[in-house]
């Protein structure tokens, strides 16, 4: 039988074979012009009975692809030579099946190619192993040998178990023990800001523990703007970090002391808030993440402390303070379905003790009472479990982030922008320091 000479019966009924453009052969200037044939009556759509083959021997060199419906298949023009056919007509032709360049894969699975095949979600599939996978293990070895820094404020009356808590919170006494001003001992007059740093050590990671006490933080008669000392330090950390990144030669790891995180105890009396715990969280909620947390809850029942904690939710709202995490802060969906959680449940009622009892045939933290042992890290009894949760195993990275990015940030442009603040630094300063 003899074979038609138009290109759509060439590569219709017969798959196996090539249509070889006549440009190889009739001069450019007498070459005709080609027309398109019109598509045969008795061709319709495939059918799923179609007679055509799964797969032809194989297309511009490439592996053999997928049999195109007539619709779909190119109507090769005589404008280039037969290797261009074999790769640019099946990778550009048929458009939206085959790809560019490498098009001879994305045209077998049905997808595009531009050099290495594009997936569904806008990424490059890699033809082979590259090894980006391997920044994150990168990552965690160079901040395993630099280690990690934390800084914590404990803000609240004395006798409410700031220092005890934050010893349970990290199992180490990492704070000074108090338990009240003794007979002999003095009240301080204003309030001193202690702070003791620890190196602390777990599964190979280790992080520089700062802990911030503040006693005599609302233990005198007139407590008016007992929180300036407070904010004075939070503030001076700022300046030192600035001053550190404004020298002309700078430390290549500049000392973290800034305040990542301010516990501010509320003390459980079940009733309101007092007026200096509104006005020390909306003086200081601006500069530093502040986390309220209810003393000592073991003193109220179940029932009086969901009371007090919706009661303290409202009247933070009403008085306009924002606590961490804020909700401007969230990131997207997930973090703020996530973060919605943690307000809903704030502030945490939380207990602690850094001693053990027997309960169960098991050790456990807790506090011994007339009427049995309160479990520190019982969900049932208390919030502890919660707050260490939030405040270590899921929050601490974010803690830091949004005192940089936020706290920090909002400190450094305020001071540049002040008549008098730090001098720019002049061309011949630049110079002599060079020399």
């Amino acid at each position: 039988m003899e074979e038609p000479e138009d290109p759509y019966y060439v590569t219709m009924y017969y798959p196996g074979s090539v249509y070889v453009d006549m440009s190889d052969v009739v001069p450019p200037e007498v070459r005709p012009k080609p027309a398109v044939p019109a598509k045969p009556p008795n061709v319709g759509a495939p059918s799923p009975s179609s007679p055509f083959p799964p797969q032809g021997p194989g297309i511009g060199g490439g592996g053999g692809v997928s049999a195109l419906p007539p619709s779909a298949i190119p109507v090769p023009i005589g404008n280039h030579g037969p290797g261009y056919i074999g790769s640019h007509s099946v990778g550009h032709g048929v458009g939206h099946v085959a790809g560019h360049g490498g098009g001879h894969t994305a045209a077998h699975n049905g997808g595009h190619g531009h050099g290495g095949s594009l997936s569904s979600s806008g990424g490059s599939t890699l033809l082979g192993y590259i090894g980006i996978d391997t920044i994150i293990e990168q990552m965690r070895k160079k901040t395993m040998k630099t280690g990690f820094d934390f800084n914590i404020m404990a803000v609240g009356h004395s006798g409410l178990g700031k220092s005890t808590l934050v010893n349970t919170l990290f199992k180490s006494q990492v704070s000074r023990k108090s338990a009240g001003w003794g007979r002999d001992e003095k009240i301080p007059k204003t309030v001193e800001i202690k702070a003791v740093s620890h190196v602390l050590e777990e599964g190979g990671v280790k992080m520089k523990l700062t802990v911030v006490d503040t006693p005599g933080f609302g233990d005198q008669i007139n407590n008016d703007n007992c929180w300036e000392p407070i904010s004075k330090y939070i503030n001076e950390q700022y300046e030192k970090f600035l001053k550190e990144e404004v020298n002309i030669t700078r430390k290549k790891r500049i000392p973290d002391t800034r305040v990542h995180c301010c516990l501010y105890f509320i003390t459980p009396t079940g009733h309101s808030l007092r007026q200096l715990d509104l006005e020390f969280m909306k003086h200081l909620s601006h500069s530093v993440n502040i986390i309220p947390v209810i003393a000592k809850a073991d003193t109220m029942t179940i029932e009086e402390r969901q009371e007090f904690k919706q009661r303290v939710r409202k009247e933070l709202e009403m008085s306009g303070i924002e606590f961490y995490p804020q909700k401007e802060f969230d990131e997207d969906m997930e973090d703020k379905s996530d973060n919605d959680k943690i307000r809903e449940a704030m502030p945490f009622a939380v207990v602690g003790s850094d001693k053990e009892y027997q309960v169960n045939g098991k050790r456990v933290l807790g506090r011994k009472t007339a009427w049995g042992i309160v479990e520190v890290e019982n969900p049932n009894h208390c919030e502890f479990a919660q707050l260490r949760d939030f405040l270590i195993r899921s929050h601490l990275q974010d803690l830091k982030e949004v005192t940089h990015n936020i706290h920090y940030e909002t400190y450094r442009a305020k001071r540049l922008n002040e008549n008098g603040g730090l001098h720019p630094i002049s061309s011949n300063d630049t110079q002599e320091s060079n020399l």
